[in-house]
């Protein structure tokens, strides 16, 4: 019987092929936009999960209260806010102190020189919490000893190739002293928010710096505790107000600096930290991206009920012969759903390998690899697996249980009729299906409105042709920086020791308010050169630059921003000029105000900011060089690097794709978003042409009457588009206000963000209303071009 199922379904098929092809075209694009949505998902959340202990392991951060206010911190301070917690707290098994994110210059056998990105420093306890796999060495004891280096293995085959590197010695000429190599372990996988290529042992700069464990200021470095089997985390939580007195006592007080530490899980940092630095996904993104990727299978399997249930009338008669020959109706049930099922595996395979196929490409559209192939994830096929057989027993659902509960005297009479409630069925699918795509195609619109409109705007400062060295604080940089003047495509230079995009040092400063007080405040520091901000185009809206003829502005004046301006309490920036300032042992006066500009991308609102001039202090040095003399420039620069600074690699990077790069990830988003959205109208659109190509072969005695008397085929093509044209605008209807609740809440990230855009639900309507048109006047069309006696024959 089974055999006789499956050669009957064949044959349909073939016998079909039209709205077979729909068929599984509709749903072999819809799983596989499903299963790519699937690996996406799976990927960001399997953030730092891949740790055998992930569940135990916490991050501590500090919210420090200062006079000036409270700055949520991702780090702690090196001292003993970490190390001694296992001492005193019974929940922590142990801790690891690590700071990340360094770039170091490292000679092998002094001549090999490289460039070295993600170096960290860590204590010998990090392998511990944090059980990356070693190739070779131990891990227990590759950081006891100062000067360790553990490098990770594609950094190892940079170093040396293919040998054995452990025990081989390399120069770390930041500090110009040996490193040698105990461990190489194996590259930590792109999940994961510890970035790490080379990792040195903490106790080496531990070694004469009898300060570390008193820097209650230094939050850089991230500290990580790994609880007992067992333990409480809540229960550490309330421990610890009390034991960070007891460490801290009288020093917090003395720094005017209130710490509450925090527990962050390991496995949460990536996706919901909301700290400075440390929140590098969204999982807001990811909550949409789960939500399309069900909409999109959802849309494909209403598409596959409408086209099923469009083909079911032709087969009505059939039914009622089988039925006549003894045919029971579970029996018949059987088969239309063995033949759905049978369309929904064909689907399946075609969409697992389309998926093999777009893999790569999906991949460079989310901007990470999110898999390595399909097969990977075995689980992750039996789910769709799962997922298909299901469309199938659903879709074939309803017209094997509407087909086979007619009479067969009826149908073979032709008094066939699938009644109002299919209708209503269909129609209301029909309204899901655009609704959905309506929806998508607003929310693509608004992200694309409001990446352009964060381009567009005034940075308040000039990123183009800007040429960024980072010196690394080498002694011949102020002869290099003077040098970069002799070269003729240099337009001019300068120097800082921030940028633009790259981070915010944040430190506490003294201020004079308008009471006369000494106010503390929290703000960016920029140390700068005295041409900083006329090389930047910055623009000066009260008081002076800063200038070579007044002797006294390397030592003893600062200029603040609007924002600072604001928060120190006054009305006008005139009104802070002359006030007194208190910062890093330096004491002056303001004399001057910068208007606002972007430290960070548009989603991140404009910080306080002080600046000073400190040469010394700036390791950036900064070329405008001309646009016409580029690849000519860059040489002599590179040449002139080579020269001055012979053993530090030359590298550079422009201002402008430095600074764009902070909104990649809502440009992939943005990608991601229109290129679901139109498949969402894609198979939305087979589907009207489904339900159409059905509504025509019922009415086509209608439409033969009207030709006969006298109806043109643009009266059909109306008659016959209307009423899913009035489908359509109810699916505009509903998705208009849900579309708005959800893409005001995504605009709401975004401190700067476009505040008209009701326009863009228009432009969705008007353009889903002419898709859906497009898709119902093919079918429309064709019915219309009939011969009318054809039409009437079919009675």
């Amino acid at each position: 019987m089974i055999r006789n199922y499956l050669r009957v379904a064949f044959r349909n098929l073939w016998r079909h092929k039209g709205f077979s092809l729909l068929n599984i075209l509709g749903l072999t694009v819809g799983m596989t936009a499903f299963f790519l949505v699937f690996l996406y998902v799976s990927f960001e959340r399997s953030y730092d999960s891949f740790y055998s202990k992930a569940d135990r392991i916490y991050r501590i951060v500090a919210d420090v209260k200062t006079p000036a206010g409270t700055v949520e911190h991702p780090n702690t301070p090196p001292n003993p806010t970490a190390v001694h917690m296992a001492k005193f707290l019974p929940e922590v098994q142990v801790t690891t102190r690590v700071n990340m994110g360094d770039n170091w210059m490292v000679i092998r056998d002094d001549k090999e020189v490289f460039e070295t990105n993600d170096v960290g420093y860590a204590d010998s306890s990090f392998f511990q919490v944090f059980d990356i796999p070693f190739v070779k060495g131990d891990p227990k004891t590759a950081l006891s000893r100062p000067n360790s280096v553990v490098l990770s293995e594609t950094t190892a085959k940079k170093f040396f190739g293919n040998i054995d590197p452990v025990g081989k010695v390399l120069t770390l000429t930041r500090d110009k002293f040996p490193g040698t190599v105990t461990g190489v372990m194996k590259d930590i996988p792109e999940n994961s928010h510890l970035k790490i290529a080379m990792m040195i042992s903490l106790s080496t700069f531990e070694t004469g710096n009898s300060n570390l464990d008193s820097a209650w200021n230094d939050y850089n470095w991230e500290s990580f505790a790994l609880l007992k089997p067992g333990a409480s985390a809540a229960g550490l939580q309330s421990k610890l107000p009390s034991y960070i007195e007891k460490m801290g006592g009288s020093a917090l007080f003395r720094n005017k600096q209130l710490p509450t530490l925090l527990l962050e899980p390991v496995r949460d940092i990536y996706l919901y930290s909301t700290r400075d630095d440390s929140r590098n996904g969204h999982i807001g993104n990811v909550y949409i991206f789960s939500i399309i990727g069900a909409f999109i299978v959802l849309i494909a399997g209403i598409n596959f009920v409408n086209l099923t249930t469009a083909r079911s009338v032709e087969r009505a008669k059939e039914v009622g012969i089988r039925k006549v020959v003894g045919a029971g109706k579970w029996m018949l049930a059987g088969q239309f759903i063995g033949e759905s099922i049978v369309i929904c595996l064909i689907a399946y395979l075609l969409a697992v390998g389309l998926s093999a196929i777009l893999l790569p490409i999906f991949n460079q559209l989310a901007g990470k690899e999110v898999s390595t192939g399909i097969f990977t994830h075995p689980h992750y096929l039996t789910i769709l697996l799962g997922i298909a057989v299901l469309i199938g027993i659903f879709a074939g659902l309803y017209p094997a249980l509407v087909l086979s509960s007619f009479r067969p005297v009826a149908v073979l009479k032709g008094k066939f009729s699938t009644g109002t409630r299919g209708i209503v069925l269909r129609k209301g699918l029909v309204i899901v299906q655009f609704t959905i795509a309506i929806g998508l195609m607003i929310a693509t619109l608004v992200v694309y409105f409001q990446l352009n409109y964060m381009r567009s705007q005034d940075l308040g400062f000039s990123k183009d042709q800007k040429l960024i060295m980072d010196s690394r604080n080498d002694s011949a940089k102020m002869v290099f920086k003077q040098a970069l003047a002799s070269i003729p495509g240099v337009l001019s230079n300068t120097m800082a020791s921030n940028m633009p995009g790259l981070f915010d040092f944040t430190n506490q400063c003294q201020i004079e308010n308008g009471r006369g007080e000494m106010q503390m405040a929290n703000a960016i520091v920029y140390f700068v050169d005295y041409d900083y901000l006329s090389q930047m185009h910055m623009k000066v809206i009260a008081g002076r630059d800063f200038s070579r003829a007044f002797g006294t502005d390397s030592t003893q004046a600062m200029i603040l921003n609007e924002t600072a301006v604001r928060q120190l309490g006054y009305t006008a920036p005139e009104q802070v000029i002359g006030k007194r300032f208190d910062q890093f042992d330096r004491k002056g006066t303001i004399i001057g105000v910068v208007r606002d500009f972007h430290q960070r991308s548009l989603q991140d609102p404009i910080k306080s900011v002080t600046m000073r001039v400190e040469p010394r202090s700036c390791d950036l040095i900064y070329a405008t060089i001309d646009q016409h003399r580029v690849p000519a420039t860059l040489e002599a620069i590179r040449a002139k690097w080579k020269e001055l600074l012979g053993d530090r690699p030359f590298s550079y990077y422009f201002l402008d794709e430095f600074f764009d790069r902070q909104y990649r990830s809502e440009e992939n988003f943005g990608r991601l978003f229109l290129n679901f959205a139109i498949l969402a109208i894609f198979i939305s659109c087979l589907g009207l042409m489904g339900l159409a190509a059905y509504s025509i072969v019922l009415r086509t005695k209608e439409v033969g009457v009207r030709k006969v008397v006298g109806a043109s085929v643009g009266n059909i093509v109306y008659l016959l588009s209307r009423d899913f044209l009035i489908l359509v605008g109810w699916a505009f209807l509903v998705a208009a206000p849900l579309a708005w609740f959800f893409v005001h809440g995504w605009l709401d990230g975004f401190a700067y963000r476009i505040t008209s855009y009701w326009w863009i639900f228009a432009l969705a309507g008007v353009t889903a209303l002419a898709i859906a048109l497009g898709a119902v006047s093919f079918q429309a069309i064709k019915a219309a071009l009939v011969n009318p006696v054809k039409s009437l024959r079919t009675e």
